[in-house]
């Protein structure tokens, strides 16, 4: 199951008409779209999407994309919320399961994968299943090593040597730190293995409780953590065929935009911190019938990297993420930004530090990203400076 119903209002004015996990990413991807390739690379191929919020862009892109399944009883499919169980949605991701418990019953399955959908990074999770199951565990939730200071900002996992999970604290002010290094402490990437009984025992309990959330990880996880049947999966154990030694262990919890801008920056590095170009575990993503890019006129770009049917005229990018059916016109300059497919920048105009999201037309001459003040009368301008400019707008 892949819990992807969030609304992302940190990501806003990119979420403004779509769900976080169907956001567009690194030129031709969508956020989902890491999750679902490594679930469907390790091997899983029943794979059901809990949607609700402002979800049509990505039903469309699950049923489009990642319709290749469905011989011998394979899937990926969306599961909107329903009402299955009386006139009220989805009241948080442990209720979503509550609510779509039909699907466990119809295939009877002995584990369950609970993963998120709107991260980047690679892992195999059959090598999580396989510890899951080594454990003897009710839930194996998955845990990357983060230094202790930089720890407050997510949920923190407690554990002894075996692994058993003694804490689960979120966002603390006095991180734990890991059995084997002082210097470091387990956060939760919100990826989790569950035996079939424990799960469907604990949200049943869940979704009875008047005074819960029913969330996850602030209701599910620590309860069981409670009851002495939680084990923590350390990340760093996990071997991806095909990684780098550079981008092995990688993971962004892109719930910002500058979280979002910066998890861009890292791929357009000579040696990317993360590689889309590893064929031993692609990401998969929606292709559409495009010529390559082109660059006309002595176009240049640097440190970048651009979208199929693109077209770069006369102009010069650098540092920047460019993608599918971006057209930057004679004279331009792109620095550090990242423009999403069907962008139009016109001849003379100026882009930096900035998102601008699918078909942003920037008129001839303009301006963006070099007057923060200027731009927080226009724009939304993140903590870190970033300027980001919404679907469909024209400026200029």
């Amino acid at each position: 199951m892949v819990l992807a119903g969030g609304e992302g209002k940190r990501l806003y004015p990119l979420t403004a008409d779509r769900a976080k996990p169907a956001v567009p990413f690194g030129g031709s991807y969508r956020l989902i779209d890491f999750v679902l390739s490594n679930l469907v690379n390790a091997g899983y191929q029943r794979l059901c999407v809990l949607t609700q919020y402002k979800s049509h862009s990505l039903d469309r892109h699950i049923s489009q994309t990642w319709r290749m399944f469905g011989f011998r009883g394979e899937y990926i499919t969306p599961v909107p919320a329903q009402q299955r169980l009386g006139k009220r949605w989805y009241t948080g991701s442990a209720d979503a399961i509550f609510q779509s418990m039909n699907l466990v019953y119809d295939d009877a399955p002995d584990y369950i994968v609970v993963f998120g959908a709107d991260h980047v990074y690679r892992m195999d999770p059959s090598q999580m299943v396989e510890a899951h199951i080594a454990s003897g565990a009710g839930v194996t939730v998955a845990g990357i090593r983060v230094p202790r200071a930089e720890a407050s900002a997510f949920g923190c996992i407690d554990a002894d040597d075996s692994g058993r999970i003694t804490r689960f604290l979120e966002k603390p002010a006095e991180p734990p730190v890991t059995a084997d290094d002082p210097t470091m402490t387990f956060a939760s990437m919100g990826n989790y293995v569950f035996s079939t009984k424990t799960l469907v025992e604990t949200i049943t309990a869940d979704a009875e409780n008047p005074d819960s959330d029913h969330d996850m990880g602030g209701d599910i996880i620590p309860s069981l953590v409670e009851r002495g049947e939680a084990a923590v999966y350390d990340f760093k154990d996990n071997e991806v065929p095909g990684a780098t030694p550079r981008d092995a262990g990688y993971w962004r919890d892109v719930g910002t935009i500058d979280a979002f801008y910066e998890a861009h920056m890292d791929l357009v590095s000579v040696y990317p911190i993360f590689n889309l170009y590893n064929r031993q575990w692609p990401i998969r993503c929606e292709n559409e019938n495009l010529p390559p890019a082109k660059f006309a006129k002595g176009g240049l770009a640097q440190e970048s990297m651009v979208g199929a049917g693109s077209i770069v005229s006369a102009a010069t990018v650098r540092n920047s993420v460019i993608g599918a059916n971006v057209h930057i016109g004679d004279g331009a300059t792109v620095e550090g930004s990242v423009l999403m497919p069907g962008v139009r920048i016109e001849p003379g105009a100026v882009v930096r530090h900035a998102i601008l999201d699918k078909n942003v037309a920037v008129a001839r001459g303009e301006i963006i990203g070099v007057d923060l003040e200027r731009e927080r009368q226009r724009f939304s301008v993140s903590a870190g400076g970033v300027v980001t400019v919404g679907k469909n707008l024209r400026v200029g």
